[in-house]
């Protein structure tokens, strides 16, 4: 899966996670918490919807790396290998 790929996959998981997100307002290199009410449960609930999406588990410690787009898409390069 592509740069572009991963962050159209991301998006549709953020916003089944918080639907007040606006896809065409997001910022990628901006943290979530900064744009929108995105709180930790948020963030658990984006991990496990990239674990159910994506087949990557996310181990609570690395949810500091899921806290912009653009944070999302390199780790999930990282991961991927």
């Amino acid at each position: 899966m592509n740069r572009e790929e991963l962050k159209a996959v991301l998006v549709e998981l953020l916003t089944g996670v918080a639907p007040d997100v606006d896809p065409a307002a997001l910022l990628p290199g901006v943290d979530f918490r900064d744009q929108f009410d995105f709180d930790s449960m948020d963030t658990l609930n984006f991990a496990i919807a990239m674990h159910q999406s994506l087949g990557v588990n996310v181990p609570e410690t690395d949810y500091a790396k899921l806290a912009s787009l653009d944070k999302c898409v390199a780790y999930l390069e990282l991961r991927q290998g």
